[in-house]
């Protein structure tokens, strides 16, 4: 497939991208910066919640799907997120109807539905309903509302991977439940690339942990078989304070009251 990868300069995307062109893909990037050392297809250092700027990538090449990986990765005022995660993602969609492009990965986040209490038993599915934590988590939310709207409308195979703790591997005792290793990472986004007709979907972007809080079988329906478990890390663990905190909520701290902000103006 010809792929474009919006926030392909970030931590996740950088991964993603080699690893879709190791696997024989074509990658197009696109992010706010020039292309890191060592890429080598084309690029586009643009906004893309610049609707115009968008239209023109897609006027200029021919793709057959796209992965938005773009977005401020941490909570800001509300305004700041959904221009990021919302935004953004329209300005893909409706290049996408234009331009006749069939498939999008998005990148979701586990704190649409952050604000779960952690199960005692059983797993937080894809039929979760919406429980964000933060401003950020409202934004994904509503984005993943976008695409379900672009998928009934445009019949687009529009795909959110909720990523929970994207990491070279797990540091606390939440990451042994939230982990995503960047091998599985590719194998996700790929799985949701090419898996027929999805239609609209949620994966969670975990690895194949032990200890997981979401149900990896809406992925598998879609070929995501992960392979990597962060328990295998259990033993380098330590400890904290924090560990009970983070485990009320499946959001972790970002369900606590650090970020309990006003909406509109903070510092």
């Amino acid at each position: 497939m010809r792929v474009l990868v919006t926030g392909a300069a970030g931590s996740i995307g950088r991964v993603v991208t080699l690893g879709l062109c190791e696997r024989g893909h074509e990658v197009v990037g696109l992010d706010l910066v020039p292309e890191p050392e060592g890429f080598t297809g084309d690029w586009h250092t643009i906004d893309c919640s610049d609707p115009e700027a968008v239209r023109a990538v897609f006027a200029e090449q021919h793709l057959d799907g796209v992965v938005h990986l773009a977005g401020v990765a941490d909570e800001r005022d509300l305004p700041t997120e959904i221009t990021s995660h919302v935004i953004t993602t329209a300005a893909l969609l409706d290049a996408m109807v234009e331009y006749r492009v069939e498939r999008i990965v998005y990148a979701g986040s586990n704190h649409a539905v952050g604000r779960t209490p952690r199960p005692a038993d059983g797993l937080v599915s894809d039929d979760a309903l919406p429980r964000p934590d933060t401003f950020y988590g409202v934004a994904k939310v509503a984005a993943e509302a976008l695409l379900r709207l672009y998928a009934d409308r445009h019949s687009i195979d529009a795909i959110s991977c909720r990523i929970g703790s994207f990491l070279p591997e797990p540091t606390t005792v939440r990451n042994l439940a939230t982990w995503l290793s960047p091998d599985d990472a590719v194998r996700m986004v790929e799985a949701a690339l090419t898996a027929p007709a999805p239609g609209y979907a949620v994966v969670y972007g975990i690895s194949n942990n032990a200890d997981a809080w979401w149900d990896l079988e809406p992925g598998r329906r879609l070929g995501y078989e992960p392979q990597d478990d962060a328990a295998a890390y259990r033993d380098r663990i330590e400890p904290r304070d924090e560990d009970e905190m983070e485990a009320a909520h499946v959001g972790g701290p970002y369900a606590g009251p650090e970020f309990y902000r006003p909406a509109l103006d903070f510092g």
